[in-house]
């Protein structure tokens, strides 16, 4: 029998916000896409905030999904999930992958603060995150990574993350894991031996005249400033409990 190769699942959901005039912010554009569900919930005044639903399982081997956002001049999003997102083998041959893409406008916010996303044993995905920020725009960015459900080998993980202000790049970093990734992504200079890792990115215009002081938060956890209104939290932890406190903290710290 011929090796037939099931194609992927291909989605793309967008939600573009805007200031509404009157002080809040509205989302003329909300589009769901198969496996991609957007569900706007109760924000405050001036803030919209969407939940991300995941509508099936995936992403699965040769899936493709994105997800585009953007928020005007003046308007404030708030962006999260509503549980883990597990990347898993499926039918379909090569790598998944998921791709975020962000804009924001001047006195513009985002809050990016998706769920864990859980690479499983046999899976492959490739994900990539770019953010492009107005002069004056805000945004606060959190991504967490765990290798492997409990007790569990990971997948092959790849995460790319671009963050660029008035079109300068603060950060453009890359990570891989997992089989096949470049030798000692598991040793003592990169994760040490744990299982979860992840960033958080928060840029505000006054940290240009006022950078962070770097330094060391908790065992594992760390903040350096950017060259830019910006500061890095980078943090790896034994699991995604101790992960998500520890960027908790620190977002705390930046507040």
């Amino acid at each position: 029998m011929a090796d037939v190769t099931v194609p992927g699942v291909r989605a793309e959901a967008r939600i573009t916000a805007r200031d509404d005039g009157r002080g809040g912010t509205c989302l003329p554009v909300l589009e769901s896409d198969g496996p991609l569900a957007l569900r706007r919930t109760r924000g405050d005044a001036a803030e919209a905030r969407v939940v991300l639903v995941g509508a099936m399982s995936g992403p699965l081997g040769g899936d493709r999904f994105a997800v585009r956002a953007e928020v005007g001049e003046g308007a404030r999003l708030r962006v999260g999930s509503a549980a883990a997102t597990i990347a898993l083998p499926g039918q379909a041959k090569g790598e998944a992958r998921y791709d975020v893409r962000a804009t924001v406008g001047d006195r513009g916010e985002l809050h990016w603060l998706p769920e864990q996303l859980i690479s499983a044993r046999g899976s492959e995905l490739a994900v990539t995150t770019r953010v492009d920020l107005a002069a004056t725009a805000r945004l606060v960015l959190r991504e967490e990574q765990v290798l492997g459900r409990a007790r569990e080998e990971p997948g092959r993980l790849g995460s790319r993350l671009v963050v660029r202000v008035a079109g300068t790049c603060l950060l453009d970093q890359e990570l891989v894991c997992g089989p096949g990734a470049p030798g000692g992504w598991d040793g003592p200079a990169v994760l040490g031996g744990h299982r979860a890792v992840g960033q958080l990115v928060v840029v505000r215009p006054e940290f240009a005249q006022r950078p962070v002081t770097a330094r060391v938060l908790a065992e594992g956890a760390a903040v350096v400033p950017l060259a830019g209104p910006a500061a890095l939290v980078t943090a790896a932890a034994p699991d995604a409990l101790r992960l998500r406190r520890l960027l908790d903290e620190a977002m705390a710290s930046l507040a």
